[in-house]
């Protein structure tokens, strides 16, 4: 087993808030230009340009997970990342049956779908900056069941965190995770309660990309490692 380097919140141009800039291609180069490892792709409330990102990945040789931020009910951030490009589509699917509205690029910018190529294929006209009718239980409820992880974003943001709109995290709700953000690098990975804290970038663009991440101890790069790392299993763990 070894250490790899994990940044598992990054947005691509698919986000109405990121820079165009933030295509596959461009993501994968930046990434593999931080020695970083493993990244997951996170727009917001859904997972068009994931498929492209995995297939640049594949292709210099870096593991990408596809994932979402949701936007729940109570305007809380949360990842949602999957093994497989079919189960974050599977979650886009419920999340755009509860998400209303309509974009206005004049005011929260262009969501631009693109292939594995940096190819514009499209627009997305959602309001995928807006929140989707479901709950925090519901919507951690259904990552599960789909096998994948939740982890509660920038928990230490004074907005859309879990901790700023609800001002404590409820210790029923099973999140496998908490995200930080501030501290960077220099922030030692601990545990707050008993759930692990992972260190993220959040990237919007591409010079974000990396400025935070996670060291993971794993025998292999992909989703069921990380899983086995949080819950402390079979020498995994999180930190070198």
């Amino acid at each position: 087993m070894k250490t790899f380097k994990a940044d598992l919140h990054i947005h691509t141009c698919l986000s109405p808030c990121a820079d165009l800039d933030m295509t596959p291609k461009a993501i994968v180069e930046k990434s593999l230009g931080l020695g970083l490892d493993i990244v997951a792709i996170c727009d917001h409330n859904s997972a068009e340009n994931v498929e492209a990102t995995v297939r640049a990945g594949i292709q210099r040789k870096l593991c990408v997970l596809p994932g979402l931020e949701i936007n729940s009910r109570e305007e809380v951030h949360l990842l949602a990342i999957f093994e497989s490009v079919e189960k974050a589509l599977h979650m886009q699917e419920t999340v755009y049956r509860y998400l209303k509205g309509t974009n206005r690029p004049e005011f929260f910018g262009d969501q631009v779908v693109v292939n594995e190529f940096d190819e514009v294929e499209g627009f997305n006209d959602r309001l995928l900056i807006g929140a989707v009718d479901l709950g925090l239980q519901e919507i951690v409820s259904e990552v599960h069941r789909q096998g994948g992880l939740t982890i509660a974003s920038h928990v230490d943001r004074p907005s859309f965190s879990i901790i700023s709109q609800l001002g404590f995290i409820p210790p029923d709700l099973e999140l496998d995770a908490l995200e930080i953000t501030q501290g960077m690098r220099q922030r030692n990975v601990s545990t707050m309660g008993e759930r692990p804290i992972v260190t993220s970038s959040d990237a919007h663009f591409l010079h974000d990309v990396g400025r935070a991440y996670t060291p993971f101890f794993l025998e292999s790069p992909n989703l069921e490692e990380i899983r086995m790392a949080l819950f402390g299993k079979s020498g995994r763990k999180v930190g070198t």
